[in-house]
């Protein structure tokens, strides 16, 4: 692993959702620049060397006008280059521009480079007690647009928010997803990707600015992320992305192989195994799998995969029950078919986070509240309320109560006998 894979990158929050005036190149420059800062030691002068080498081989630079790029992306650095950046101070909103690095010097016969930061930008890259987020700097190194940096950055901070509050275990299950599941409207991206007055044709900045770019952080970062549109009526009102992180190689935990040798933690892990096994019994069981199966959102395949259906027999099952309570077998049907014709692009990893935030969302709507008998039928919707007996959403799914027959009932039980012999 060389020194550029090894450093990581902190950032305040403030800094991270602020406006970036620069495109790609100053950017990553930027970047690189903030790794070499160590927080427990601040550089004096604001003053941080980095050598051509190291830039280059940062930039993926090889060829013989190399240098002349370089002094390309300086100049244009310190002509163009910006953050304009928005602080609540309990009065009101605080705004700031910053030029980053005002002052880089190197000369033609030797390999350093002085950089110098703004001292005003020091207080986002130094003394951070809170609010900050750190992530590793060869994950920016592989991204090649703008736009994917800064969506990078910021899912970073979501996921890390989930990823501290889950060790310290100071949030309930639902905060927890809401940073693993992050929604933010389409107005608080256009700004902090300056989008604002560009791609004004949403199926331009879809493919511009999260499409594209999410191709490259799947492919090169750590984190593999999927999206969906919320709409409020027909316009696009916001976008909630579902993010969840690779397996790392083992080797690069440099306490792994301690671990492995804990006794209390084999036997944890031992534990663990036991009750995913159980999970994955009681998942192929579930009438639940039956229906994820007859919508297409499981294959055959897929049920081959003991933590995944784990995981849906846990974290997903319990709340297709309570939906269940409420509208009947048919009506979990409904909401399944319903997901399945999204056709979303998910993965895996993704597919538990994205069945239980939809099943989550529909339970939370009042789309499924039970109307009170012989008083007129209302379908509940954000922002207006429908009669039923006029046209009927295309989301819309009937409340069912008690309506499965005898004869479904007596089918129900014969498929699960079928299962339960099989897995015997």
């Amino acid at each position: 692993m060389n020194e550029i894979e090894k450093r990581k990158v902190v950032e305040h929050n403030d800094l991270i959702t602020s406006v970036a005036k620069m495109d790609k190149t100053p950017l990553k420059i930027f970047e690189l620049a903030v790794s070499c800062i160590n927080t427990d030691n601040p550089p004096k002068d604001n003053i941080i060397y980095l050598s051509k080498t190291e830039l280059f081989t940062f930039f993926d630079v090889s060829d013989n006008d190399k240098h002349s790029r370089f002094k390309q992306a300086i100049e244009k650095m310190q002509e163009q280059a910006f953050f304009n950046i928005r602080q609540e101070n309990g009065k009101g909103t605080e705004f700031e521009r910053i030029v980053p690095i005002p002052y880089i010097k190197w000369t033609d016969y030797n390999d350093k480079v002085t950089i110098q930061f703004q001292p005003q930008i020091m207080p986002y890259l130094i003394d951070l007690k809170k609010n900050f987020t750190q992530y590793a700097l060869s994950d920016v190194m592989n991204l090649n647009s703008k736009y994917s940096i800064i969506l990078y950055k910021w899912l970073s901070m979501q996921y890390n928010q989930y990823e501290h509050y889950l060790n310290k275990g100071s949030r309930r299950q639902e905060q927890l997803d809401e940073y693993c599941n992050p929604e933010i409207k389409v107005s608080e991206i256009r700004i902090m990707t300056d989008t604002a007055n560009e791609y004004k044709k949403i199926g331009n900045f879809e493919k511009r600015v999260l499409k594209k770019p999410l191709e490259e952080i799947n492919e090169h970062t750590h984190f593999n992320v999927i999206y969906e549109k919320i709409k409020k009526g027909r316009t696009i009102d916001s976008i909630q992305f579902h993010i969840s992180k690779k397996a790392q190689p083992q080797e690069l935990n440099g306490e792994y192989k301690e671990r492995e040798q804990d006794p209390a933690y084999l036997q944890g892990k031992a534990n663990k195994e036991v009750n995913q096994q159980a999970l994955f019994a009681e998942a192929m069981q579930s009438l639940y799998t039956t229906s994820l199966l007859e919508s297409s959102l499981l294959s055959p395949f897929d049920m081959q995969d003991i933590t995944l259906m784990a995981n849906l027999q846990q974290e997903v099952y319990p709340l297709y029950k309570q939906l269940e309570a409420i509208v009947g077998l048919k009506g979990v049907r409904k909401h399944l078919e319903y997901v399945a014709n999204k056709k979303l692009d998910y993965s895996k990893p993704n597919l538990v986070k994205y069945l239980k935030t939809a099943v989550m969302r529909y339970l939370e709507s009042g789309d499924t509240k039970q109307p009170e008998k012989n008083k007129t039928r209302y379908v509940k919707t954000k922002g207006k309320v429908t009669p039923v007996g006029s046209r009927t959403p295309d989301w819309y799914v009937p409340e069912y109560v008690n309506e499965t027959t005898p004869e479904e009932l007596k089918e129900l039980e014969r498929i699960k006998k079928e299962l339960s012999n099989k897995n015997k």
